[in-house]
């Protein structure tokens, strides 16, 4: 049993730090990249409250460029290797390539978390014989094209017909679904408005029967509606939880740590203070 899966099996939301070892993400761009700087920063992530640290060695935002599976691997390898000597939180990969799915798996990872949804070469049959949970977001088109004019004839319904497709697909494959977690993707591929629809109504997705994981923190629709980001990020995270989003993907953990315990002391009427 993953650490992920005991964490799911509590009755809490669970918040997802972000490590970004990319020299060109859009909120923390090489801030990361050397390993030793990398793990200080989860180790103070997991300090923070931080659930789940999800690393990744591709940047996926709109107009990036893709890499290699061996330029990834160098960046997320020696991350991932020493944050598990120095700590026991559950490690999410964040890739779409087989290839590094497969050679993280011996490192003790916990999660795989592949934006395109299990749908690259080989990437489905690694999933499965990792025995671990993966989480299948759905993205328009690719990073680098993905924001140019976004159009859906019905957002909800092709959303809905996309994750019936990929659950239909994993569970034909042997990846059965009490394996997988669902992100709509907010930001990938959508509208302002679609974003904001999507946490609206996240409520019509649970009907698939999955945990819900929402990654709104610091995005361009964050800051359409504010300058400060942060604030926004945190209130986004908490309308996405209020929604039904089980995880929460976040670059500032402990705002949105504290947030949370404070939403959970005000719904379950007791003060949860500094215990998980």
């Amino acid at each position: 049993m993953t650490r992920l899966v005991e964490l799911l099996r509590t009755d809490r939301p669970l918040v997802m730090g972000i490590l970004n070892v990319t020299p060109d993400s859009f909120s923390d761009a090489g801030q990361f990249l050397r390993p030793e700087i990398a793990v200080n920063r989860a180790l103070e992530m997991v300090r923070q409250g931080a659930d789940i640290i999800d690393i990744g060695g591709e940047s996926t935002r709109p107009g990036a460029q893709s890499v290699n599976s061996a330029l990834e691997l160098e960046r997320v390898l020696p991350v991932i290797q020493a944050l598990r000597k120095e700590s026991d939180v559950a490690i999410s990969l964040d890739t779409s390539k087989a290839a590094v799915m497969s050679s993280a798996l011996p490192h003790d990872i916990d999660l795989i978390n592949d934006v395109k949804a299990l749908q690259a070469p080989g990437a489905l049959e690694v999933a499965v014989d990792s025995g671990l949970p993966v989480c299948l977001m759905h993205m328009k088109g690719e990073p680098r094209t993905m924001q140019q004019n976004p159009h859906y004839a019905d957002l909800f319904a092709e959303l809905m017909d996309f994750f019936r497709e990929r659950l239909d697909a994993c569970q034909r494959a042997g990846l059965t679904r009490d394996r997988i977690i669902l992100d709509v993707g907010f930001g990938f591929g959508k509208t302002p408005a679609h974003n904001l629809q999507l946490i609206n109504r996240l409520e019509q997705f649970l009907v698939l029967q999955c945990p819900l994981l929402v990654g709104l923190s610091r995005k361009s629709t964050i800051g359409k509606i504010t300058e400060d980001r942060l604030t926004g990020s945190v209130a986004g995270a908490l309308a996405a939880i209020v929604h039904g989003a089980r995880i929460v993907r976040v670059h500032d953990v402990a705002e949105t740590v504290a947030a949370v315990r404070v939403w959970r002391s005000i719904q379950e009427e007791r003060l949860i203070g500094l215990e998980r």
